[in-house]
């Protein structure tokens, strides 16, 4: 068992939902509550210096340049609503968007259609989504958004792909990463990305409430801001300072006191993120997945994630009609995993041993076995 997750009764093949914590965000969270019990407000300034700490980690994980192109927001949901209603979008415009998103991605753009008069363009994609969701573009596209690695079959978007022809083509790119950061390493400005955006609560490790936000510097003033407050201020601190102007970085998005508690507890998750190595997390979870893929192929289920697009979730389909029942056989087994895509969503984090994956698919093969023993009715 990692010494960071000590783990009771369960195989924890979830994080592509809610990931749990390791035990240095728990006691990064139990320490910060009994400073605010013992000392108050008395280490503020301290508290500050881990904001700095963190937004620093987070450019690590993403890949920017600088700490002054990240946000902090409050979910994905948040960060890409900025997006949404932030742009000059004019009559005429369109934005391009794959079918099937979670919703988070897809009813902002709905939303934007609707306000500000603009077409939004749905697109299914096949096997090639980058050539599908290029062809749905015109001139008149004024950008495209599209998850990194999809939640319900699990695909990988080449987003490097992607992302150098929308720029060649004048076109803004906005990734939703929520499935992707804490997986594998990513490289927004490789990508030419305008927006990133993720929660912490899932392949991050960290809790609910707190999410990371990559704005392009390029493309920073584009956004009309929606919300004001005092941290978002260029002289935040200078109370008596009678001006509104936002500050220059990625902090104009972060209009009111920050998530204190979210932001220490996020920097025990990335700080053991960074320490395991990014490619070493890469390289952890794809043994994972091959040794998934060999024994639900043995028990003869089919794979609904492309191999060649693999990142850290497999979906699959069970031989059984019942796919409820299977699903909560699984769950009383302790075998943490969701109902995905028309299949079971599996979702594997370095940590896990090979014995672990073994357990998974030996509980999944008794559950199976059970399922197909009932009738369904």
């Amino acid at each position: 068992m990692h010494p960071e997750f000590p783990q009771e009764g369960i195989i924890h093949l979830n994080h592509a939902a809610v990931g749990p914590w390791p035990r240095r965000t728990e006691e990064a969270v139990c320490q910060f509550a009994r400073d605010n019990v013992v000392h108050g407000s008395r280490d503020y300034l301290q508290w500050l210096k881990r904001i700095d700490a963190t937004r620093e980690l987070a450019r690590i994980l993403i890949g920017a340049t600088s700490a002054e192109d990240i946000a902090f927001v409050k979910n994905t949901s948040e960060a890409l609503s900025m997006v949404a209603f932030g742009l000059d979008w004019q009559p005429g415009d369109n934005v391009v968007f794959p079918a099937h998103e979670f919703p988070s991605n897809r009813v902002v753009w709905l939303a934007a259609a609707e306000r500000f008069g603009i077409e939004a363009r749905e697109i299914d994609i096949g096997e090639e989504p980058e050539r599908d969701l290029l062809a749905a573009c015109d001139g008149r596209t004024r950008l495209v958004a599209t998850s990194a690695v999809r939640y319900d079959s699990g695909m990988r978007i080449d987003v490097q792909a992607l992302g150098a022809e929308l720029r060649s083509r004048s076109v803004l790119f906005c990734v939703d990463a929520i499935q992707h950061l804490g997986a594998l390493p990513f490289d927004a400005p490789g990508c030419h990305a305008d927006f990133v955006m993720a929660d912490g609560h899932k392949w991050m490790l960290a809790p609910e409430g707190i999410g990371v936000f990559y704005v392009n510097p390029e493309s920073r003033e584009r956004l009309t801001l929606q919300e004001y407050g005092w941290n978002m201020l260029a002289h935040a601190g200078d109370f008596s300072n009678l001006g509104i102007r936002p500050a220059s970085n990625a902090r104009r998005f972060e209009p009111g006191s920050p998530n204190m508690l979210g932001i220490h507890a996020l920097h025990a998750s990335l700080s053991l993120l960074l320490e395991v190595g990014l490619e070493n997390i890469d390289h952890e979870i794809r043994e994972h997945w091959l040794h998934l893929e060999e024994g639900l192929r043995a028990q003869d289920c089919r794979i609904l994630t492309p191999r060649a697009r693999r990142a850290g979730i497999i979906t699959f389909r069970p031989p059984v009609e019942d796919l409820d029942a299977l699903y909560a056989r699984l769950q009383a087994r302790g075998v943490l995993c969701a109902q995905r895509g028309g299949g079971i969503r599996f979702a594997p984090h370095f940590y896990l041993t090979r014995e672990q994956i073994e357990q998974a698919l030996e509980a999944l093969g008794e559950a199976i076995r059970e399922t197909r023993a009932i009738p369904v009715r």
